[in-house]
């Protein structure tokens, strides 16, 4: 059954947001929808019970190799868990590890790529997870990151952001929408629109425009400081701190600016993010 819609993006790029938006359009309520129900909307690939029914011991104690040989059958569980469309968040890059597929193709009817600019996602970075600026940017230049395996979450394939970026975007695929965090600023009746539309409801701007307001920068503060957020880090007190493109301008220095252009000058051209002078 080839119904999983996959949600897909390198960590702090967007990927909270784009579900938000979908559950608040799938719901269509006169109200946001509390944070802790996005996972009735959205299914999460790395939930570790999953894993761990399947192997049939924690997913702790399995390590990266163990864990990508089991996603295949995870996926296919997530893709026979209900009929139609399935949205399910994913952090891994478009690949395979140790020849094991990272999304199962028999059970993928497409993606929502959600890129974002890397001099943004270093800074976010950060925040999330405890970083110095020179960290962030050494992790994004990782091409064997993977996230921890923990209760939380199990582990995640990244490999570098543009790898990450390019195992997504360098081939043309009619099945895959990319689109630009920095566009769903600043066009979002027109991105968000494009993203409805995979799910069948594109046509119906109220509903899209009601959807984009409840899953605001705003909107989804103000849920997180009234009733918290569970993927919120322990490194920092907010998920959602400011929701704004190129707050690098006002944190990064030029040689931080300068390394992070070297390190992905190549895909950061593809979306129009390098700086002038660099």
């Amino acid at each position: 059954m080839s119904n999983i819609l996959w949600l897909a993006s390198y960590p702090k790029s967007g990927n909270t947001w784009v579900r938000a938006f979908l559950a608040n359009l799938i719901a269509d309520g006169s109200d946001p929808l509390p944070l802790a129900e996005l996972s009735n909307y959205c299914r999460d690939e790395a939930v570790p019970e999953l894993f761990t029914a399947l192997a049939g011991q924690p997913s702790t104690e399995l390590d990266a190799a163990q864990l990508c040989a089991l996603r295949p059958r995870v996926h296919a569980r997530i893709a026979a868990s209900q009929p139609g469309t399935v949205l399910v968040k994913t952090h891994n890059m478009n690949g395979s590890f140790e020849g094991h597929a990272l999304h199962n193709p028999e059970v993928s009817a497409g993606a929502v790529y959600v890129v974002r600019n890397p001099l943004d996602v270093a800074l976010s970075m950060t925040h999330h997870f405890g970083l110095s600026v020179d960290e962030a940017i050494d992790r994004l230049a990782s091409e064997e990151l993977a996230t921890g395996n923990d209760e939380l979450f199990v582990a995640q394939i990244l490999g570098s952001w543009s790898m990450h970026v390019a195992s997504w975007t360098a081939m043309a695929d009619p099945a895959i929408l990319t689109v630009r965090y920095e566009d769903m600023l600043e066009k979002p009746g027109k991105t968000f629109g494009k993203i409805a539309g995979l799910v069948g409801l594109g046509d119906n701007r109220k509903r899209i425009e009601r959807a984009i307001a409840h899953s605001s920068f705003q909107s989804l503060s103000k849920l997180e400081r009234r009733d918290g957020f569970s993927e919120a880090s322990n490194k920092t007190t907010r998920f959602f701190r400011q929701g704004r493109a190129n707050q690098w301008r006002e944190a990064l220095d030029r040689d931080q600016v300068a390394r992070i252009v070297a390190d992905h000058r190549e895909q950061m051209a593809r979306f129009k993010y390098i700086p002038k002078g660099y």
